[in-house]
């Protein structure tokens, strides 16, 4: 700043329509050169935090479990920052040409700066933008005016400023950034979580549908809830591969015409919706597995096949009459950006009052049967050390099965999360979710007796095939008939068929008989 250049204080008038801008915290400063909205202290580049698609994150764009600790405050602080240019272009175009030497007026990404005299320095307020506005509103960010009467700028010709009373204040910005930290590895821990959990749905998935001897109505349940966890999971790596593009690490020009791009802005949209449907679809197959376990303990005459076109319907059905007035809503009234921001809370409750109702039938389902186990326990007069093995190995199974875990942390929101509390409910929700698909398979799947039983046969029925082709091609290759090319086709045939139909084994090659499999495939 040069010596003896004169200090003017300008603000522009506001809009009279325009609110006041609450302040919220954020877990950086915003910088960069040339960028929208630039930095507070202008020059360094800042990372963007990342977008979280998950249900547990603490700013979703899914009612409140469902996004990244960031995307909510960035969605809210583009679309501010739109607000603010939009607001500084009109100021600009009402004020009088000017009638000398001036620097001219300019939005320079970051704050709205009026008509300057060569070498002065002018101060404005801080812009109201930022998400810390309220903590520096009675501030300033200073511009100098060169002699030229051009503004003063960098040795790249990026626009400078001097917003250091704008920036967050330090204790603030250690602990966003110190949430924001931990989060990141959070996000590396839920991404193994569902990449592991897509691998071992998608290999029970084929295993089910692969034996027609497995296809019953409990298995046919057990697939749609394989496939609706796929869905959830390919939606939250989706969304998150996508948001780390629409959300650069640095914000620039280049960023800003993304940002503001229809295309960018729907296709990130279609993503979330997807999301929001497999989520709740999620829940709802959560639901309809309670019902069908429930029925199956208590109703006396219960015919399976009569319900299933029931269960189809609150399974993938039922989402639809709670997503699409939330797409309505949302198109009319909260338009922003990756609908990633729940200022309405009345909006938010239309997708979460599914998932809470199922949480609450589920875990209602679960006492039952727990009161169930327990009476049928007690009736075969067992030890008590084994009564209390089984029931505690029959609680631990159902509550992945039914998500009863989800009810720990349903009703404890992130405003009243903090501290300690907010980085365990965090924790909790992540690694659960995140995991609780390749729980589901191996329960529903790799440990059941009648898909081990299944899988054995198999295994053996190939195990014995190429035995047998093995046999057969070291007899053939020794015989007289093999060496003179007059081998009997009638031979080679039933050694064939042979293989193909199981002939030839002994009964000790024989795979024991199957327990017979529970109703529900559950081994309690």
């Amino acid at each position: 700043m040069a010596s003896g250049s004169a200090r003017r204080k300008h603000d522009f008038p506001r809009d009279k329509n325009r609110h006041e801008q609450r302040g919220e915290p954020w877990e950086r400063r915003l910088a960069g050169e040339r960028g929208a909205p630039a930095a507070a202290g202008g020059g360094r580049g800042s990372a963007v935090p990342q977008h979280c698609p998950h249900l547990s994150c603490p700013h979703p764009p899914w009612p409140r479990r469902g996004a990244g600790p960031s995307a909510q405050i960035t969605d809210s602080l583009f679309e501010n920052w739109k607000a603010y240019k939009e607001e500084c272009h009109r100021n600009m175009s009402r004020m009088p040409a000017p009638t000398e030497l001036v620097c001219n007026r300019t939005f320079d990404k970051f704050s709205c700066w009026p008509d300057a005299l060569p070498n002065t320095t002018i101060n404005v307020s801080c812009p109201w933008f930022l998400p810390w506005y309220q903590k520096v509103k009675h501030r300033y960010v200073f511009k100098t005016c060169g002699p030229d009467g051009e503004w003063v700028t960098g040795p790249k010709g990026q626009s400078l400023r001097d917003a250091t009373q704008c920036q967050i204040d330090a204790e603030d910005l250690e602990a966003q950034e110190k949430f924001a930290k931990t989060y990141g590895s959070f996000k590396v821990m839920y991404t193994v979580g569902y990449s592991v959990s897509l691998c071992a749905l998608l290999l029970a998935l084929a295993v089910l549908l692969g034996f027609s001897k497995l296809h019953c109505m409990r298995n046919y349940i057990h697939m749609n809830l394989f496939a609706s966890f796929i869905l959830k999971g390919v939606s939250v790596l989706v969304i998150d591969a996508l948001l780390k593009t629409h959300y650069s690490d640095k914000i620039d020009d280049y960023n800003v015409r993304i940002w503001l791009s229809d295309e960018a802005a729907a296709g990130c949209r279609a993503a979330t919706v997807f999301m929001q449907y497999g989520t709740v679809a999620n829940y709802c197959w959560l639901l309809v597995e309670g019902i069908y376990l429930h029925n199956l303990l208590v109703v006396a005459v219960f015919s399976e096949r009569s319900y299933f076109t029931l269960y189809l319907c609150i399974g993938w059905g039922a989402p639809m009459l709670f997503l699409i007035p939330w797409v309505v809503v949302k198109f009319l009234y909260e338009n922003i950006q990756c609908w990633s921001t729940n200022n309405n809370m009345g909006f938010w409750w239309i997708l979460r009052f599914p998932v809470f109702l199922a949480i609450l039938i589920n875990f209602f389902i679960f006492i039952r049967i727990i009161q169930i186990l327990v009476s049928k326990l007690r009736a075969h007069q067992m030890r008590y050390t084994d009564y209390k093995f089984r029931l505690a190995k029959s609680t631990l199974t159902l509550i992945p099965l039914l998500g009863i875990h989800e009810v720990v942390f349903a009703f404890v929101t992130d405003e009243h999360a903090q501290g300690t509390l907010r980085y365990v409910k965090l924790f909790f929700d992540l690694f659960l979710s995140s995991f609780q698909g390749m729980l589901v398979a191996i329960l529903y799947c790799f440990i059941n007796k009648e898909v081990q039983s299944e899988l054995l046969k198999r295994w053996q029925r190939w195990k014995l095939g190429k035995d047998l082709a093995e046999e057969y091609k070291h007899t053939y290759s020794h015989a007289p008939s093999a060496r003179n090319g007059t081998g009997s086709a009638c031979e080679k045939h039933q050694l064939v068929s042979g293989c193909a139909n199981g002939l030839g084994r002994s009964p000790a090659a024989s795979p024991p008989a199957p327990h017979a499999p529970s109703p529900t495939g559950l081994t309690f």
